[in-house]
């Protein structure tokens, strides 16, 4: 198995989630080795997709660079992850990626169109050696190590609609595209009533989120899974866990985990080698490492 990048560049716009305007995203292909790397077209700053590039963790996952940001990076990355992409130039002309429909469907259908791209340069993935946790109370993240690639998630709201859920993800590309892409995220309208005070979700509304009074869901379409709210969190995770560089091989596991606990678990990851094992997957690895990038 090689490296991968996209065939062609694709673009679409969107509208940014806190400032409200209109965002434009291309992706572009980038060479073997390059990693994934975001590029400011409006500033003319290019930011790499590293953890040490985390600026903030609250309300989303925000890279920047020399005083530039680049917020909302998750369900772009997420849906980059699912489809194995390794080298990739992310442009936006504003300081965050267009929200779409607050899922990652847009990004799939997206990465669709511009196919994909074998490159002549071995794939590499992680292979997660040992327990690595971060906890803050009583929640928690966990990566483990196992022959298989799991996102298990577990969250407890006290909201009716929500309530207590837990969903365990079996990761393939279909798997994910089925079950998790088009979970949306969510907020609760006294959230966002504070937010906008603040001049911030000024682009948040019933067509790129769920919004929940303290009875209802507010949304007139309803759900889109009984569970949305936990799947959603799981796509979040994947895309936040993408920091780390590469696939990987090992087992996700949350109760209540946060951007800002999946940053934490990203560097505590990376601090010891000793915590993992990068390997090239060629010849009989392909078959036994596979489910890294299925």
């Amino acid at each position: 198995m090689y490296q991968t990048t996209i065939k062609k560049p694709v673009s679409l716009v969107g509208i940014g989630l806190h400032r409200g305007n209109p965002v434009n995203l291309t992706l572009e292909p980038l060479e073997a080795n390059s990693g994934i790397v975001f590029v400011r077209r409006d500033v003319g700053v290019s930011i790499p997709l590293i953890p040490q590039n985390v600026v903030d963790t609250k309300m989303a996952t925000v890279i920047g660079k020399d005083g530039f940001s680049i917020s909302t990076i998750e369900h772009l990355l997420s849906a980059v992850y699912a489809y194995g992409i390794d080298n990739l130039r992310i442009v936006v002309d504003s300081d965050e990626v267009p929200v779409m429909d607050g899922s990652s469907a847009s990004f799939c259908m997206l990465l669709d169109e511009a196919g994909t791209l074998e490159q002549d340069i071995p794939k590499r993935i992680m292979v997660i050696k040992k327990d690595i946790e971060i906890r803050d109370g009583d929640k928690y993240v966990k990566l483990s190590p196992s022959k298989d690639l799991r996102y298990d998630f577990t969250i407890k709201f006290s909201h009716p609609v929500i309530e207590h859920q837990a969903y365990v993800l079996e990761f393939t590309k279909e798997n994910y595209k089925k079950e998790v892409a088009r979970a949306r995220t969510f907020g609760f309208l006294h959230e966002v009533q504070y937010l906008r005070s603040k001049g911030l979700a000024l682009g948040g509304s019933l067509e790129n989120a769920i919004v929940l009074d303290e009875k209802k869901v507010l949304n007139p379409e309803g759900l889109r899974f009984t569970d949305e709210f936990v799947r959603h969190k799981i796509l979040d995770a994947i895309g936040d866990m993408s920091l780390i560089g590469m696939n990987f091989i090992g087992n996700y596991e949350a109760l209540a985990g946060s951007h800002h606990l999946n940053h934490m678990l990203t560097l505590e990851l990376l601090k010891d080698p000793a915590n993992y094992e990068i390997v090239d997957i060629v010849g009989v690895k392909e078959k036994e490492y596979a489910k890294a990038y299925a």
